[in-house]
């Protein structure tokens, strides 16, 4: 399977650092996605994105040119879906609270330096899987103009999927708003915390 795998036994499976089906997934989006108004806010056909998921679980070769996979939030969905069922996070559990505590500290260029230090310590299929998604949704920010989408709503769409506490707690409104802002540093500041990409 692929979807519902753990990061580190998907990647070794498939002898990389970043998911085949992710890679798939975002150069078909930026093959045709780019200029989509609401391109990955937009949900596609909870059905279709299913079945999209059954094929990239028991195929090898996963065609997303492929007509049937042609409305391209169908493929935004599955992606997303896919991020959402890792049992742990892009963002590891046990660096959850960390990056928590380093978006609070006050002084700015502290806070980015903390960050990087975070992200360095990734496993590397976290750190690639996460350079690769990033720089993506960057392509996608450019593109704003057309897709009217922009750092603080692709934010709000990706920080509840990409980091998430081990067991939910109750301030869970409170770390929702951590987490935006998470991923708002992280497209912000890409080019510092990613310096190889």
């Amino acid at each position: 399977n692929v979807f519902g795998c753990h990061l580190d036994t998907l990647c070794h499976r498939e002898n990389g650092t970043v998911p085949r089906f992710l890679d798939k997934c975002i150069r078909t989006v930026e093959r045709r996605g780019l200029d989509v108004d609401g391109i990955y806010r937009v949900s596609g056909n909870l059905a279709v994105i299913q079945k999209l998921r059954h094929k990239a679980d028991h195929e090898e070769s996963l065609d997303l040119e492929d007509g049937q996979w042609e409305e391209v939030h169908v493929v935004t969905g599955a992606l997303k879906l896919f991020l959402r069922e890792l049992p742990e996070p892009l963002f590891p559990f046990a660096s959850f609270d960390k990056f928590i505590a380093a978006i609070q500290e006050t002084d700015y260029s502290q806070k980015v330096s903390f960050i990087k230090d975070l992200i360095g310590c990734l496993p590397l299929p976290n750190h690639d899987t996460m350079a690769r998604l990033f720089r993506h949704l960057l392509k996608v920010i450019e593109h704003g103009e057309f897709n009217r989408m922009s750092v603080p709503s692709v934010s709000i769409v990706f920080g509840p999927t990409l980091l998430r506490p081990q067991i939910e707690s109750p301030n869970f409104t409170v770390h929702m708003v951590f987490q935006t802002r998470i991923v708002e540093l992280i497209l912000n500041e890409f080019h510092k915390l990613f310096p190889s990409q």
